[in-house]
C-alpha cells in the first residue's frame, strides 16, 4: 500500500513549527503508512497569501481567527462541529484560554481548533532592572517613565500599531467596530492617537520595523531595552537556554486606578480543507495534537503554546518557562477579540499602514480616522479585495 502524504503549513517561528514536526514524527510511528510533511511561511507571508487558496494545496493550516468569516463564505475548510465527536469539542470549549476557541467559530459552525493562544502582554529583563534598582512598571504612566529613559521597546509595524490602536480606545473608554459607519467615534479615536503618539515618539525608530519576535530577539539577546509593554507573548523567550538572556513576562498595566489596558487576542487556529484527499488522516492528527493531554505535555515541551487551558495552568509548563503562562493568563481571559466578518482581513492589511505613518511624523490624527474609516467602509462590500 502507497503511503499517504499530508502537507502542512504553518507560521515560521519554533512556537509555530516545532511541536508540530514533533507530533507528525510521533503520528507517523503510530500510523506508519500516514506522512505529515509540514512547511513553513514567514509572519508576513502568513498574513499576506489568501488562505482559501492555500487550502487548495495543503491538508492542515494553521490559521488567524480573522479569516474565519472568508472560511464561512468559502466552505474551504471542514466545518469541524460536523466531523469531530462532541465531547471533543466540548472539552476544547470548556477549556479555553480568553476567547481563543471561541474566536473560531463563526457563523454556527468550528471552522479551526485554537492550538495556540497568545495576546500582547509586558515582557522584561528581570537582570537588568535589578541592577539598576528599577522596579517593573505597573502603571501607564511608569511605563512613559521608563520610555522617556530610552530602555523602552515595542513592535511598531502596520498590525501591531492597529491591534495596539484597538487597545487604546478601549483603555479611553468605547470598543472599535461597534458601529458599522465608523471604527471608532471621533473623540475616543483622537484621544486613542495621541496617547499612542505620545509612547511611539520616545522608540528607536528601527522598531518602526520590527514585529514580535524581532522585539523579543532584541531584549534576549542584547542589553539595550529593559522592558516592552505589549507585545504578542511567546514563552520560548522565559525559557532557559532558548535565547542568551531571559525574559520575564506579565500582566498588562493599569492605564489609570481600576482600567487595565486590554489587549487583542492573537494565537492560531488549526483547519483541515475540505480539499483533501486525506480528510480522515487530518481530522485524526487535529484531535490527537489538541487533546488535554497532549497539549499540557509534549505540546509545551516541543516549544509550543499551547491553546488548551490545562496546559496554562499545568505546573510542568509553568516549571519551564518561569511560570510564563500562569503570569500572563489574567491578560489572555480580559483580551479584546477582532471582527472576523468576510472582508475584515482587507481592513486589517490595509488600515495600520496611516496610523505608522503618523507614529512617525506624517499627518494629522484626524487624517489617520478619516482614511481607516475609508478602508473599513470598503471592507464592508460584498465584494474581493486585493490584499
Amino acid at each position: 500500500m502507497a503511503k499517504k502524504i499530508l502537507k502542512g503549513m504553518t507560521w515560521g517561528h519554533s512556537r509555530g513549527i516545532s511541536p508540530l514536526q514533533a507530533f507528525a514524527q510521533r503520528f507517523n510511528q503510530l500510523y506508519p503508512d500516514t506522512e505529515i510533511q509540514w512547511r513553513q511561511r514567514t509572519l508576513q507571508e502568513f498574513a499576506d497569501y489568501p488562505i482559501e487558496k492555500l487550502t487548495e494545496s495543503y491538508d492542515l493550516l494553521i490559521i488567524d481567527h480573522p479569516w474565519v468569516g472568508c472560511a464561512a463564505a468559502t466552505n474551504c475548510v471542514l466545518p469541524l462541529d460536523e466531523y469531530l465527536p462532541a465531547d471533543f469539542l466540548a472539552n476544547q470549549a470548556e477549556n479555553h484560554v480568553g476567547r481563543s476557541h471561541q474566536s473560531y467559530h463563526y457563523g454556527g459552525h468550528q471552522w479551526a481548533l485554537a492550538i495556540d493562544a497568545a495576546t500582547p502582554v509586558p515582557s522584561y529583563r528581570k537582570d537588568l532592572l535589578e541592577e539598576q534598582n528599577a522596579t517593573v512598571p505597573k502603571s501607564w504612566n511608569e511605563v512613559m517613565a521608563l520610555a522617556k529613559k530610552g530602555k523602552v521597546a515595542a513592535p511598531a509595524i502596520p498590525i501591531d500599531l492597529l491591534m495596539n490602536f484597538y487597545m487604546f480606545c478601549q483603555a479611553h473608554g468605547q470598543e472599535p467596530f461597534l458601529s458599522s459607519e465608523e471604527v471608532i467615534d471621533k473623540d475616543t479615536g483622537l484621544k486613542a492617537l495621541e496617547t499612542m503618539k505620545a509612547f511611539y515618539s520616545l522608540l528607536d525608530r528601527k522598531l518602526f520595523d520590527a514585529n514580535p519576535i524581532r522585539v523579543a530577539e532584541y531584549m534576549s539577546m542584547g542589553d539595550d531595552y529593559w522592558y516592552c509593554p505589549f507585545a504578542y507573548g511567546y514563552s520560548n523567550y522565559a525559557r532557559d537556554g532558548y535565547s542568551k538572556h531571559l525574559l520575564t513576562y506579565g500582566n498588562l498595566v493599569d492605564f489609570a486606578p481600576g482600567n487595565r489596558l486590554r489587549s487583542t487576542i492573537g494565537g492560531t487556529g488549526l483547519a483541515v480543507s475540505a480539499f483533501s484527499e486525506h480528510q480522515e488522516e487530518a481530522l485524526l492528527f487535529a484531535q490527537m495534537i489538541m487533546s488535554e493531554k497532549y497539549q499540557s505535555t509534549e505540546y509545551v515541551l516541543n516549544g509550543g503554546q499551547p491553546g488548551h487551558r490545562k496546559a496554562w495552568l499545568s505546573e510542568q509548563a509553568n516549571g519551564i518557562s518561569h511560570n510564563y503562562f500562569k503570569n500572563t493568563l489574567e491578560s489572555l481571559d480580559a483580551s479584546y477579540m477582532r471582527p472576523r466578518y468576510n472582508g475584515y482581513l482587507h481592513f486589517q492589511d490595509h488600515a495600520g499602514d496611516p496610523i505608522r505613518e503618523y507614529m512617525m511624523g506624517a499627518g494629522s490624527p484626524e487624517t489617520v480616522l478619516d482614511r481607516i474609516n475609508e478602508i473599513y467602509q470598503v471592507s464592508q462590500r460584498p465584494v474581493a479585495h486585493e490584499s
